[in-house]
């Protein structure tokens, strides 16, 4: 088949062979132009279904192929499956930019690309609102509050991150909500002060809100790519929390704190480091819980029948399938 446009046998990620021929309908999550060793340009390229996802390349009519399709946008693509250190791989000869108005009658559908939270949105948006009503400052409680109802419908569909962590739909909430969980549990083991603890959960992350561009194309916007997620979070905070009459100044001062300090401070990506007990235990949570996440999605990923994984993954060694 030449050409794309009449695409039967659709073919997703999780059922790729080696040897194999596919088409299929996939978001375009990464794509760059690189050149070989010898100088030949090629477009390097990483897909995405709800099944799974996979790097893919281009490596004929490149400058004719680059022209259809941008990174965040839906594809339909037909290539060769192959195996590049223990992988698989996708050598892409033909490919599109994939609209309903074109592929629609192909059973093209751009929600059935988008992977996606097993859990129901609307029920952990209730579950959140019932933790946030639960705390007991008041402060924190109208500040947590008045964020998620002004960003209800991205709250409930964004995911949490582009390629790690809740990489999908609804991916935002149901981290915000693991980490809830963990948070309250842990503040009332080290007696900290929970409400603290909850607002350092619901609020670190906020700003990949506006950071990422939307629940469907998974690349950063460009507030995202110039100032990052922690910036527009803090911007976000500020501007909530000036509309709240006689907001403590020190409770905001410690809440921005905490947004600081996240992530792996030891390795220098956050901030700040954290300097009190409720920020410390904010990070430390968040750093787990992620890579839980992490290795969750490597080892659903992997298609391979064995019981250990490649090594070729965010944690650099292989990782064990046990049941």
């Amino acid at each position: 088949m030449s050409n794309i446009a009449t695409m039967k046998n659709i073919v997703p990620i999780s059922k790729f062979k080696e040897g194999q021929t596919v088409q299929g309908f996939y978001l375009c999550i990464d794509k760059k132009l690189r050149h070989t060793r010898t100088g030949e340009l090629y477009i390097d390229i990483l897909l995405r279904d709800q099944t799974g996802q996979v790097q893919a390349k281009i490596w004929n009519k490149v400058k004719e192929l680059d022209k259809k399709f941008s990174a965040g946008d839906a594809v339909a693509a037909k290539g060769s499956v192959e195996i590049f250190i223990d992988d698989y791989q996708l050598v892409i000869q033909h490919i599109n930019k994939a609209t309903v108005q074109r592929y629609a009658r192909y059973g093209f559908d751009p929600a059935l690309i988008v992977p996606i939270s097993r859990f129901n949105a609307k029920k952990m948006w209730n579950e959140a609102i019932g933790v946030i009503r639960s705390i007991k400052n008041p402060f924190i409680k109208k500040l947590i509050y008045s964020v998620y109802m002004a960003n209800k419908p991205k709250i409930m569909k964004h995911p949490s991150t582009i390629l790690h962590q809740y990489s999908y739909r609804s991916g935002f909430l149901e981290q915000t909500l693991s980490l809830a969980r963990t948070g309250k549990f842990l503040a009332r083991h080290y007696r900290l002060d929970i409400d603290l603890v909850l607002a350092g959960v619901f609020l670190f992350d906020i700003g990949k809100l506006e950071a990422i561009e939307s629940s469907y194309k998974s690349n950063l916007s460009k507030a995202g790519n110039l100032l990052g997620h922690v910036a527009l979070g803090r911007n976000i905070i500020m501007a909530s929390a000036k509309k709240i009459k006689k907001f403590p100044s020190e409770l905001l001062l410690q809440i921005e704190h905490i947004m600081l300090a996240q992530y792996n401070f030891k390795e220098g990506e956050s901030q700040v480091n954290p300097m009190f007990k409720e920020a410390l235990l904010v990070s430390m949570i968040t750093s787990l819980d992620s890579q839980m996440s992490i290795m969750k999605k490597i080892i659903e990923d992997d298609q391979d029948s064995q019981d250990f994984t490649s090594h070729y993954n965010f944690f650099k060694t292989t990782i064990y399938k046990k049941n």
